[in-house]
C-alpha cells in the first residue's frame, strides 16, 4: 500500500464531505424533515469543493 500525502488526503476528506452534504439535503427535502438548516448544509458543502479544487 502506498502512502498518501497529506494534502492528498486532505482532498479526498472535502470531496466526501461536498458528496455527503449533497445527499443529506436530498434525503432531508424528500423526508420533509422542518429545522434543519439546509442553505448551511449546502453552504458546507460548495466551501469544502471550493477547497478541493484549489488544492489541485
Amino acid at each position: 500500500m502506498e502512502k498518501k500525502s497529506t494534502k492528498e488526503i486532505v482532498s479526498t476528506v472535502f470531496k466526501a464531505l461536498t458528496l455527503a452534504m449533497g445527499v443529506a439535503v436530498v434525503a432531508l427535502s424528500v423526508l420533509e424533515v422542518e429545522g434543519v438548516n439546509m442553505p448551511l448544509l449546502l453552504g458546507l458543502g460548495l466551501t469544502c469543493a471550493g477547497i478541493s479544487l484549489l488544492n489541485k
